[in-house]
């Protein structure tokens, strides 16, 4: 290994591309770093980047006692490793080479819970642990990520100076990392940050498919579509990305290599934690819960190809005829609103949870940090920002004025886009979702009056009145069986 001068600021363990790039980022900003990693090759691969990337102060050890030891103390060690277990077994290998006040960062995509039940372990050893969401993948982690630290204050403050330079710059508003609050609230805001990053990317595939299968437009205007909306309102990672992807040729065949994806969806598990979560704190989350549906139905390629068999073709001909400069107009306005109502409920999920667990979540301060290095980046979040800064304690985004405005100016392109969609048979479960949580929260009167009253009757579980107070029961059964005689 190679020589070292001194003792490192800080160490990481866990080399994977992410690891990998943290670590380069955090060595880059001049701050020496220490890394380890269980299969030894990854640390020599991590140290011969360094060196090829500019002589980075960057340090490699191969077993975790002299990794531990090269750090200064009080020591910090970030990890990135697979949640769950492998966190256990990787803190269970440093911990027993550190002392009291040192301090373990979690750095990966854990289950919040975890993260409280490990600050609690780590606690009685004496050592602080944060469990710090990150996101923005390879290319962030490597050149500025946006960072969510949640869990202990003191351990925060150990690397504030570090993170603030290795977190992602955004010119108007710094850098993309602030103290989220206590507990597993970091990796609780990383999680929900996922369910809203679900959501765009089914609301983004729902404009493209639209825009493809009613407008019929090639992948060449396509590319020139999303280039021209990333100029705008819609500017974001996520738009720039697919125009990108437009334009990509098959290096296998002929043709455009997004045509020969296979339509069948991964995941991680943090949209379904998402869905999970939102129904356990009783928030409407339906377009977030569309979103992760979709990569669901998206699963079962071989029975959608034997269900085509029967049902015909995916796409109904005989529809009404379009305007393409009318219908692309129409999508860019609908996937703005639509995307309106996918963020109000992820932060109405965040809201919830704060004030279950008592974080007190800044969600202006949230929208802040996603604004850059992250993947739901976009200018977007500057109008979230600024919504919560006219009212920490808005009830929901669509009313804040001016989101209010913009779905108001945007209603009637809406409708036509998810009703065109549905004349076709080109499914928008997102769009639809948005547009139906939209109808359901603007309404000062919905049928629930007959559901409840449905409950009453087969269960007995009363019911409240427009007109007077109090919970009432009625014996609706016995009083239809005699209007019936």
């Amino acid at each position: 290994m190679q020589e070292m001068a001194a003792l490192t600021r800080i160490g990481l363990a866990g080399l994977a591309v992410m690891g990998q790039n943290l670590a380069l980022n955090i060595a880059e900003k001049g701050f020496p770093i220490s890394v380890y990693n269980r299969t030894t090759s990854k640390v020599d691969e991590t140290v011969e980047r360094a060196r090829v990337e500019g002589n980075l102060p960057l340090y490699g050890f191969h077993d975790p006692a002299s990794f531990i030891q090269s750090i200064q103390k009080p020591r910090v060690v970030i990890m990135l490793v697979k949640a769950g277990a492998p966190v256990d077994q990787t803190i269970q290998t440093l911990s027993a080479h550190m002392e009291k006040g040192d301090c373990i960062i979690d750095g990966g995509n854990e289950w919040y819970e975890n993260t409280e039940r490990r600050e609690k372990a780590m606690n009685e050893l004496g050592l602080l642990y944060l469990g710090m969401g990150v996101s923005g993948g390879e290319e962030g982690a490597r050149n500025g990520p946006s960072l969510m630290p949640g869990g202990s204050y003191e351990a925060y403050q150990r690397i504030e100076d570090i993170l603030l330079k290795v977190a992602a710059q955004v010119p108007d508003s710094g850098p993309c990392v602030t103290y989220i609050g206590t507990g597993g609230s970091g990796n609780f805001v990383k999680m929900v940050h996922n369910g809203i990053e679900y959501g765009d990317m089914q609301l983004i595939a729902e404009a493209y498919d639209v825009l493809r299968s009613v407008g019929k437009l090639s992948n060449e205007e396509l590319h020139a579509v999303f280039s021209d909306w990333n100029k705008g309102e819609l500017l974001s990672f996520l738009i720039e990305i697919t125009a990108d992807i437009f334009t990509i040729k098959d290096d296998k065949g002929e043709g455009y290599l997004v045509d020969k994806v296979l339509d069948k969806t991964g995941m991680k598990g943090t949209g379904k934690w998402t869905v999970q979560q939102a129904a356990e704190l009783s928030v409407a989350a339906p377009t977030i819960e569309a979103s992760l549906d979709s990569r669901f139905l998206s699963g079962l390629k071989d029975e959608r190809v034997e269900a085509s068999k029967v049902f015909g073709p995916g796409i109904l001909s005989g529809g009404p005829e379009v305007d393409k400069a009318q219908l692309i107009d129409d999508v860019r306005q609908a996937l703005y609103a639509s995307k309106i109502c996918s963020y109000a409920q992820g932060m109405n999920i965040l809201k919830a949870k704060s004030t279950e667990k008592g974080w007190w979540l800044n969600l202006g301060e949230l929208a802040r940090i996603w604004k850059g290095g992250c993947i739901i980046r976009a200018i977007f979040l500057d109008r979230i920002k600024q919504a919560y800064d006219r009212n920490a304690n808005l009830a929901n985004l669509l009313v804040d004025p001016e989101f209010a405005k913009e779905i108001l100016d945007r209603q009637a392109a809406w409708r036509r886009v998810v009703s065109l969609a549905i004349n076709y048979g080109v499914s928008t479960p997102g769009m639809s979702a948005s547009l139906a949580y939209f109808d359901s929260y603007r309404r000062d009167r919905l049928p629930a009056n007959l559901v409840q009253a449905q409950r009453d009757y087969f269960g007995a579980h009363t019911y409240e009145r427009t007109d007077m107070g109090g919970a009432f029961h009625t014996e609706w059964f016995k009083i239809a069986q005699k209007s019936k005689i």
